[in-house]
């Protein structure tokens, strides 16, 4: 390098005031995607063999859950009708929260507006609106274990303390209430609920509901409902939304059209105070969600105008066939796992797209943890599966079955055959 002025820049010692934001870095430590990609990274680029993933929620790539035309066709006239190419309002065109607020209010025994409604671009940036809104000196949110590390994440950005509480799966994934009672203070503002399940494949008895609504009653805290995988059941369990619990305890519920009409991509998600007695209202947390509304961006408008279609259109058959293949696969996973001697599954999924496994170690040689054995899967199998760890779960699995059944049956036979093959003698 030449001088400049006669100065030698190597020899200057260089100051900069800017650098990463170790806030932003700790929370995309906690991220889902960070840890399938450090999986994804171990597969052999030469194998011989297809990668099945078995890791994530997005089975919008299989032919099996391709979304119903209505969907399709309600975008396209969205774009066409050249009506939606301007600015939304911040918290959502009144049509499409008209029409969320009727699809909600079917489930509920009072009758939600489009006022109680807020769009966003994916439940993913709802959890963020909503954590971001509560977010105050010394507050804490009580979260599952394991649960959907995006809320970890957003609160570790937002310096709201986590505390966590278990979900107990011998019962069926109930919350431990007792011990959300001994972790609750004056500082702790809402409890996280996610039904029907991720990761456990579970779906909350009413009753079991009604006690945690009670519950957060008694705490004085507010339940956040995250409901994205709404209907997406088929076990004994039917599906009940949080909010017919409304009036024993305010309710925010959380959703998005991604999972029920498999189209994660088009990022249209809600927020929903089911809240009968204005109790978010009087309290200014439906202020505070309005007013960062006011500083994010929306969800496109043309995805916006098409929801009202995409909601009142979609015909039952669609959602039926969606349930039979994913109850289907579930029971498939579910028979499979048994004959893998170093995995067990404490409970059959009854809901969502997974099965959290519990994976003992003294049946395996060379695996040290659940990365390690994770990583060594998609090395030798090219399979992908998330390590508990990622949920706070050391040693427990979560498995996806919302994939091709094909790809399911391979995918299970080729875990199978790892653990064969690393069995101890």
């Amino acid at each position: 390098m030449e001088k400049e002025n006669g100065a030698d820049p190597s020899s200057e010692t260089e100051s900069w005031r800017f650098g990463h934001n170790k806030a932003v870095v700790v929370a995309g430590s906690r991220s889902l995607r960070g840890a399938i990609y450090k999986v994804i990274a171990c597969v052999e680029e030469t194998g011989p063999r297809p990668v099945i993933p078995l890791a994530n929620g997005d089975p919008s790539v299989f032919p099996s859950f391709r979304t119903t035309p209505i969907a399709e066709e309600a975008i396209v006239e969205a774009i066409r009708s050249a009506q939606y190419n301007n600015y939304a309002p911040t918290n959502g065109l009144l049509s499409a929260r008209h029409a969320v607020a009727e699809y909600l209010s079917k489930d509920l025994p009072y009758k939600l507006s489009p006022d109680d409604v807020f769009l966003a671009a994916g439940c993913s940036q709802a959890i963020d609106i909503v954590v971001s809104a509560l977010a105050r000196p010394g507050a804490n949110i009580l979260l599952p274990r394991p649960g959907f590390p995006m809320y970890e994440a957003r609160c570790t950005y937002n310096n709201v303390e986590m505390r966590h509480f278990d979900l107990i799966p011998e019962q069926g994934w109930e919350l431990d209430l007792d011990q959300v009672e001994k972790l609750a203070d004056e500082n702790t503002v809402a409890i996280v609920v996610i039904n029907p399940n991720n990761p456990c494949g579970s779906v909350l008895k009413y009753q079991h509901m009604e006690e945690i609504a009670k519950t957060a009653r008694k705490l004085g805290v507010m339940v956040i409902s995250d409901e994205v995988y709404d209907h997406l059941t088929f076990g004994s369990n039917p599906f009940v939304p949080m909010g017919v619990f409304g009036n024993i305890v305010p309710v925010v519920t959380l959703g998005a059209i991604s999972k029920r009409w498999v189209v994660p991509g088009w990022r249209l998600g809600w927020i929903a105070t089911t809240d009968p007695k204005g109790i978010l209202r009087k309290t200014k947390v439906v202020d505070s969600i309005r007013s960062i509304l006011d500083i994010t961006t929306d969800p496109a408008t043309f995805i916006q105008g098409a929801v009202p279609q995409i909601i009142e259109k979609t015909k039952d058959d669609f959602f039926n066939n969606i349930i039979h293949v994913l109850r289907d696969a579930a029971e498939l996973c579910y028979n499979k796992i048994k004959d893998i001697k170093c995995i067990t599954c404490p409970h059959k999924p009854e809901g969502s797209m997974f099965v959290m496994v519990k994976l003992n170690l003294s049946y395996l040689v060379d695996i040290s943890d659940d990365v390690d054995f994770c990583s060594k899967l998609a090395k030798e199998e090219s399979v992908i599966i998330l390590p508990g760890s990622a949920l706070e779960m050391k040693n427990w699995l979560r498995i996806t079955f919302a994939v091709e059944p094909t790809s399911l049956v391979v995918g299970l036979e080729r875990l199978k055959s790892f653990c064969d093959r690393h069995e101890k003698n």
